[in-house]
């Protein structure tokens, strides 16, 4: 059949990557050139089959995915990426849109809706998981100010308050105000527990 969409799937996953096959190659307009287990080569294996879309885990081995995408998106802009992931998470999903990603879709999407989003992507479309879409509006909205953020962030190292201190050029009382602050508008009960919910949340993006 003329005019196929070319697709690349990369997934490390052995089962979910022959279930995502069988699923697509129903599809009379889709066609699976190359299939990889890691991200490594998935510039090249584009390339070389001249891959139409590429369809992604975003949180399989090798080249981190957003890196992945926005390599493809500089040296083959014609492969457009639709990101994968089997759970909602709002960091990821603004990373890989960022990053040039034209969909995020979950895996356990229906074949006939992972195919549609494949077909609107193919035609310069971006498409997101409703599901996906909600979470991110959700969490949108950061509840944390420039200081707290910024607090957090050098709490993600797991240095003590005198280290954070000197980091943020602060006084230690500054730094543990600004650590309970963020505590109690995360809902955390520790400092880890509130860098962890910021980091989930994509409030710690920098």
């Amino acid at each position: 059949m003329p005019n196929r969409i070319r697709l690349l799937l990369v997934d490390d996953q052995i089962l979910s990557r022959g279930l995502l096959r069988s699923g697509l190659e129903r599809e009379r307009d889709l066609e699976i050139v190359a299939e990889l287990n890691r991200s490594d080569d998935v510039v090249g294996a584009a390339k070389r089959h001249r891959a139409n879309v590429a369809l992604v885990d975003a949180g399989g081995p090798g080249s981190d995915s957003i890196t992945v995408t926005t390599r493809l998106r500089t040296s083959m802009p014609e492969c457009r990426v639709v990101m994968l992931t089997t759970y909602g998470r709002p960091v990821h999903l603004r990373r890989g849109l960022d990053a040039g990603a034209k969909g995020f879709a979950l895996k356990s999407s229906p074949a006939p809706q992972l195919a549609d989003a494949v077909r609107r992507v193919h035609l310069g479309l971006r498409v997101v998981d409703a599901n996906l879409a909600a979470e991110t509006l959700r969490y949108s909205e950061t509840p944390l100010n420039a200081d707290e953020t910024d607090t957090l962030r050098a709490a993600r190292d797991g240095g003590s308050v005198a280290v954070m201190a000197q980091e943020l050029d602060v006084s230690e009382r500054v730094v543990r105000t600004r650590l309970w602050s963020a505590i109690g508008k995360t809902g955390a009960h520790t400092r880890s527990d509130a860098v962890e919910i910021a980091e989930r949340n994509g409030w710690l993006l920098d």
